[in-house]
């Protein structure tokens, strides 16, 4: 099943069940470090609609609008995190963001910056232009100084659709409001990806009552940790 039918089967019904973590399957693949994740023995990465476990994330560019820099994420030569978000949410991304920010202020208080990078990419452009994503920044405390944080936004909302969902596999759909701006339902994803392209951990994100974001800090630090050893 490729990314694309994916989507179509799942569409709006199929979002909210496809915001949990990852499981485990199969034997230990040699692009990667980490081993196999938990989750059911019957589910491969192949049946995911983004790139999971030892699969390489696509080979597309986007433009970083705060350098000017086109960014090819199957080129980063260095264990980095990639998510993706819209400034105006209101609900799962500034958990999601959050949870990035911290990962990168652990990186400059531990002293391993330069080891990594973090690649949160918007499928809102026609909001989120740099001044905005500045403003976001400074509104998250990102620690932009620190020179691994790089945000990335397609040009156009067709690209955006074009690269983020069809290629990545996060689904997006515009959700006009009575009153207010227009949000999105979407799918809460973050990737782990090491220096050679491959997905080490595809941690599916999503707010649970009480308890706060379904992916825990820890958890991606003592992943990141390993894969940064290796």
């Amino acid at each position: 099943m490729n990314r694309r039918s994916y989507l179509r089967a799942a569409g709006l019904a199929g979002t909210a069940s496809l915001a949990g973590c990852l499981g485990g399957f199969g034997d230990d693949n040699p692009n990667v470090v980490l081993g196999a994740p938990d989750r059911d023995s019957d589910v491969t990465s192949e049946d995911l609609p983004y790139p999971a476990w030892g699969q390489q994330v696509p080979d597309v560019s986007l433009p970083n609008p705060l350098s000017g820099e086109s960014v090819a994420l199957r080129d980063v030569d260095r264990p980095h995190v990639t998510t993706f978000f819209f400034s105006n949410c209101m609900t799962v991304c500034p958990a999601i963001v959050g949870l990035v920010r911290e990962l990168q202020i652990h990186s400059v208080t531990e002293g391993y910056a330069d080891e990594v990078d973090f690649y949160p990419a918007t499928f809102d452009p026609a909001r989120d232009d740099a001044e905005t994503l500045r403003s976001y920044a400074d509104r998250m405390n990102v620690d932009m100084d620190a020179g691994n944080w790089h945000f990335l936004r397609p040009e156009t909302e067709e690209r955006a659709k074009e690269v983020i969902q069809e290629q990545f596999g996060v689904f997006f759909e515009k959700d006009p409001q009575e009153d207010g701006p227009y949000m999105f339902t979407h799918l809460g994803l973050i990737l782990l990806v090491n220096g050679d392209g491959y997905v080490e951990r595809g941690y599916r994100a999503r707010l649970e009552q009480g308890e706060g974001l379904s992916v825990g800090r820890q958890d991606v630090l003592d992943d990141l940790r390993r894969v940064r050893s290796a």
